[in-house]
């Protein structure tokens, strides 16, 4: 059953790296806004007359907590009609029309094989709201790693937070990676995502499901190597930007 529209208002906002931006938005006529981690919320935007041209949606990048705020991680596209009035024309105060949550790009009920989380740029958003979930509720899970591209450090999201996490949740590996960083120091990885999980996972010799979130280039390459490597297609989950 789709949620109705209801409005969402703006009581926060940080700037986390040059072009990408933290909203955190209440919803003032729920006590409770309940969600699954990797869930999306869709924003209807005053930016178009015909309705859905106005729709944008975005994963919600905290876990669930018992209250009815929820947070966004946002990045500022080139062009972008929506992003453009996300940044420009939203302050604290703002109201925004909402629907959600929406969306099965969720956990399993039981964690029965080692996960990878690969993901680039703000597709970080769902696994983040996974990973803290996980830890928050003590879920017993297999090996997890969370596979993060990015191209400098500067473009790095919630790398903090998640090298903490690594060290307080057992069996969670968190792996930056940068493409145009000449060197990295321990824990992460000079390049792209593609070559981290094909090690992790030995080439396909281990069990293991995988969820992709990002751009459209990365996911179809991870496609492709994933099932190269000899997975099923059953094994691949996926939410796309852009």
């Amino acid at each position: 059953m789709l949620e109705p529209w209801r409005t969402g208002k703006v009581i926060k906002t940080e700037d986390i790296t040059a072009l990408t931006r933290r909203f955190w938005i209440q919803v003032p006529e729920l006590e409770v806004f309940d969600f699954k981690p990797g869930q999306f919320v869709t924003l209807d935007l005053p930016i178009h007359e015909q309705k859905n041209k106005r729709w944008r949606s975005y994963s919600i990048a905290s876990a669930p907590d018992g209250t009815n705020v929820f947070e966004l991680v946002i990045v500022l596209l080139d062009g972008g009609a929506g992003t453009h009035y996300l940044f420009n024309e939203v302050s604290i105060g703002t109201e925004i029309m909402l629907r959600g949550p929406q969306g099965k790009f969720v956990l399993p009920e039981t964690i029965t094989e080692d996960l990878y989380f690969i993901c680039t740029g703000t597709g970080i958003a769902p696994f983040r709201s996974m990973v803290q979930f996980l830890h928050k509720h003590k879920l017993p899970h297999q090996s997890l790693h969370l596979i993060f591209g990015c191209r400098k450090f500067g473009d790095g999201l919630y790398v903090d937070e998640l090298k903490q996490l690594e060290k307080d949740e057992p069996g969670f590996y968190f792996h930056p990676c940068y493409s145009r960083e000449e060197e990295v120091g321990p824990g992460a990885h000079k390049g792209y995502v593609h070559p981290v999980y094909e090690a992790l996972t030995d080439m396909g010799k281990k069990p293991a499901k995988f969820y992709l979130c990002g751009w459209k280039n990365m996911i179809d390459e991870a496609k492709y190597r994933i099932l190269q490597m000899g997975y099923d297609k059953k094994a691949i989950h996926l939410e796309l930007y852009g």
